[in-house]
């Protein structure tokens, strides 16, 4: 029997995040990424891109919400080690602010769940816009997230992976992509026939305007509208919407005129010498959710082999990665994956 492979199926940031931290730690062991769309596709199905991408403390109460979160931190973690290590990912720390006018009972206790998040404070009443009841600021990153992708796709190929563009009618398929499979990480975004998934659409705006920090803010009627910058001079992103279920593929010019309306109400400093937003183009993307949260998980296909399922993050696959890549690599070890080489 030859030597074994790990199959990857899906190249969105959790997939290559997850095919990275294998060769990192089973070097001995091939790995193999499959994907129907890989960085620099522009479908609306393929997530990543679209994204922000960006840091922002979310104090759910939940058993998932709080596991989630954890995944975050251990991203944001890591990416304060590997920005500076890697100043071509495109990852930059900035300030993050919340603005919130109708916070919830999580929100008004948050100071003693996030107090260890770098620089979090609380802000004065003084502090905060018109309309604001709750403010907070942090340190944050955000992310070019269609660089970002390519630098990880790059290490991936360089440290020996093997990239086959596939579209995969069934997850057993994976395991015929090449020989000696016993082991495929599910990244693949909505899963394969999953009943819990679902897609939620989100549509926002890129600009060329310049912003220094990311903002949320919570409106009275329950919108939000936020900014985040892309470093390397690749604009800012202004947004958004979250429609569940909703597959309408082009943008509604509607939705970027309410967009940016909000937008320049909220944040008037980001306006040129015109008073308006210089638009780039509409982005609209399907966030892969699902009802309970992500599913990260083994599952037991018979004959010795095993599925490590890593997907349904919705809008947090970016903020999430990382940690999703170490749980993924905690589960490998657990069930002996990859055991042609020590573990």
């Amino acid at each position: 029997m030859g030597e074994e492979t790990i199959v990857v199926v899906g190249a969105g940031v959790l997939g290559l995040s997850s095919a990275l931290i294998c060769q990192q730690h089973f070097p001995r062991t091939k790995v193999v990424i499959v994907a129907r769309d890989l960085p620099g596709t522009e479908s609306i199905d393929y997530a990543s891109p679209w994204s922000g991408a960006h840091y922002r403390p979310i104090p759910d109460i939940t058993p998932q919400g709080i596991y989630e979160a954890s995944l975050a931190r251990r991203t944001y973690d890591h990416f304060k080690i590997y920005a500076a290590d890697n100043p071509d990912a495109c990852i930059s720390f900035t300030t993050g602010m919340d603005w919130l006018e109708r916070p919830g009972d999580e929100y008004l206790t948050a100071k003693t769940r996030y107090q260890d998040i770098d620089e979090f404070r609380v802000l004065r009443p003084e502090e905060l816009p018109s309309g604001v009841k709750w403010g907070a600021s942090y340190k944050t990153w955000c992310v070019n997230t269609p660089v970002y992708l390519c630098h990880l796709l790059r290490r991936f190929i360089l440290n020996g992976g093997r990239i086959v563009q596939k579209r995969l009618e069934s997850l057993s398929e994976a395991f015929t992509i090449v020989e000696n499979v016993r082991t495929v990480i599910n990244c693949s975004g909505v899963g394969f026939n999953d009943p819990a998934s679902f897609i939620t659409r989100g549509q926002t705006c890129l600009v060329a305007n310049t912003a220094s920090q990311t903002v949320t803010r919570q409106n009275a009627d329950g919108t939000w509208t936020f900014v985040i910058p892309r470093p390397a001079h690749g604009g800012t992103i202004i947004g958004g919407t979250k429609e569940e279920r909703d597959y309408e593929s082009s943008p509604r010019l509607e939705t970027r005129q309410r967009l940016l309306e909000a937008a320049a109400k909220s944040f008037p400093d980001l306006l040129d010498e015109d008073g308006k937003f210089r638009v780039i183009r509409d982005i609209v993307g399907r966030r892969p959710s699902r009802t309970g949260g992500m599913r990260l998980e083994v599952e037991d296909f018979g004959m010795g082999r095993h599925v490590i399922h890593g997907y349904g993050a919705g809008g947090r696959g970016v903020e999430m990665s990382w940690g999703v890549a170490e749980e993924v690599l905690s589960l490998l070890r657990k069930w002996g994956a990859a055991c042609s080489g020590p573990l």
